[in-house]
């Protein structure tokens, strides 16, 4: 295990996603949280408005949409862009790095809506057993 030296950071060794310091963790959960991975599949397709991609991402409140695009923001993957208009206009775009993630991210969430059936028969079998036991 390498010891950190003072004035060292994280980032000054590869990083590891199993070592629960590494700051890949926080970036993981941003990117595969349930808003995380509909706001960059959703600003995949276009940019959007707030309201446009509230609407969108159906059942996100206002908050937390607000949150995720902030962390999204932050992480790199989104771009923030304000226009000094009445009333206020503010677009929500996915940056470079942004678009490789919800390449990643758009695969698996489409698989799952692909793979529900197989999901939904799996989840009847285990509750039979479940409850036969």
């Amino acid at each position: 295990m390498e010891v950190m030296t003072e004035g060292s950071s994280l980032l000054d060794r590869a990083p590891d996603i199993y070592d629960r310091m590494c700051p890949s963790r926080g970036v993981l959960e941003h990117v595969t949280s349930r808003w995380g991975v509909l706001v960059l599949v959703a600003l995949r397709e276009r940019g959007y408005r707030f309201s446009e991609l509230r609407r969108r991402v159906s059942g996100v409140s206002e908050k937390m949409l607000a949150q995720t695009l902030q962390a999204l923001e932050r992480d790199g993957f989104v771009l923030r862009e304000a226009y000094p208009v009445i009333p206020p206009r503010v677009d929500y775009s996915l940056t470079p790095l942004g678009l490789e993630a919800a390449e990643y991210v758009s695969a698996l969430a489409h698989w799952v809506e692909a793979r529900m059936c197989a999901v939904s028969d799996a989840r009847e079998e285990y509750d039979g057993r479940a409850t036969r036991a």
